[in-house]
């Protein structure tokens, strides 16, 4: 493992009970950072802060709702004294369907938790952000956002959104020690693997050139460095980590 210094940070991982998010928590405090999970899912989320140790606290909440977005950061800041970076991973891939055949709850289920969801968090944060002169936000997007997947078009919309939201509030903090940047992972092995078709697996599998998924902690090395000081200069940028699949 690489070192990456995080000392004295304050990290806020929504999402972070499963998965991509967990891998990031747990990476985060390797660095020295101390983390809150906000999830939905309280009791999984517990029982990750009581595995990762170092007094990670948990927040339930749903991260698309603002009221109970905005309670999360005043709880958060009182427990902890501020928030330095701020990871909008939570998410979730929707049914497997045609355009023709998904139901409009399905997508705007899909697209309030995905894109919503990074909005409201970084509306809710920002302004903390902007008083402490510091902040780094990563967006956790999918290279679905760039290529478009067959069966999974609100997902894929979703993710686009992320990447524009990213580059769009890149350039409005640009002039702030305050970093938002993206990453658009392939695959990996996760829970959101149960939402999916075997059939949905394989495409994806098939796109990538190293012929396997992405690991987590792969994903979070990355994310790690991007929410370090180290990341001074780079901002409105996607980084991929899709095994050779992306084309741009």
């Amino acid at each position: 493992m690489n070192k990456i210094d995080l000392s004295g940070r304050i990290a806020v991982v929504t999402g972070g009970a499963q998965g991509f998010g967990r891998a990031i928590a747990e990476r985060f405090i390797a660095s020295g950072a101390k983390v809150a999970i906000w999830d939905l899912d309280a009791k999984l989320a517990e029982k990750t802060a009581t595995e990762v140790g170092n007094g990670t606290k948990v927040y339930s909440l749903d991260v698309s709702d603002f009221a109970a977005v905005e309670k999360a950061r005043d709880a958060t800041i009182k427990d902890f004294g501020k928030i330095d970076i701020l990871v909008n991973n939570a998410g979730v891939a929707g049914a497997n369907a045609t355009v023709w055949d998904t139901t409009v709850d399905e997508w705007r289920r899909v697209m309030r938790i995905n894109l919503d969801g990074p909005f409201v968090c970084s509306k809710a944060v920002v302004p903390h952000m902007i008083a402490q002169k510091y902040g780094r936000i990563v967006n956790i997007a999918s290279i679905a956002g760039k290529d478009g997947n067959p069966n999974a078009a609100h997902y894929s919309a979703s993710k686009a959104g992320v990447i524009a939201l990213t580059k769009s509030l890149g350039k409005e903090l640009a002039s702030y020690d305050i970093a938002v940047n993206a990453v658009t992972p392939a695959a990996a092995k996760t829970a959101i693997f149960d939402q999916l078709t075997q059939q949905h697996i394989d495409f994806m599998l098939s796109k990538i050139p190293r012929a396997r998924f992405v690991l987590v902690e792969e994903l979070a090395s990355l994310v790690a460095w991007m929410a370090s000081d180290e990341n001074s200069f780079t901002t409105g940028a996607v980084f991929d980590i899709s095994g050779g699949r992306a084309t741009y």
